[in-house]
């Protein structure tokens, strides 16, 4: 596997992907929470109405960073493989075959994706 292949599946496809699935499923959100403690430790530090909108706004705009990296890295594709990959992570908690079988298909995707020229040798387009 190429270490672009490597990269994309570690962040884009088991990190965004398949644990956002994961923590949905399980009702928690690491990010909020962490988010919350850092906001409460600077507002008892610094209580700016500005600082404390900035926490509130900062969760959208990680998101919208982590959903613009994996475009950039794996277009389309890539973008797919995210969504198959939080789909496993949602339904690991019912069913982990049908989880497992999602994540490999997930991580085909997420390779095929940063292969551009493979998938076009593949397919002819």
């Amino acid at each position: 596997m190429t270490k672009k292949s490597s990269l994309f599946i570690r962040q884009f496809v088991i990190g965004l992907g398949f644990f956002s699935g994961l923590w949905t499923a399980i009702g928690i959100d690491p990010q909020a929470t962490v988010l919350r403690i850092v906001a409460e430790a600077v507002d008892t530090v610094y209580p700016d109405p500005n600082v404390r909108w900035l926490f509130i706004v900062l969760p959208t705009i990680l998101l919208a960073i982590s959903i613009t990296g994996a475009y950039l890295k794996g277009r389309v594709l890539g973008i797919v493989s995210v969504v198959v990959a939080y789909l496993a992570g949602l339904s690991i908690l019912v069913s982990f075959w049908t989880a497992l079988v999602l994540l490999i298909i997930a991580v085909v995707i997420g390779y095929l994706a940063t292969n551009q020229r493979l998938v076009k040798k593949v397919t002819g387009i």
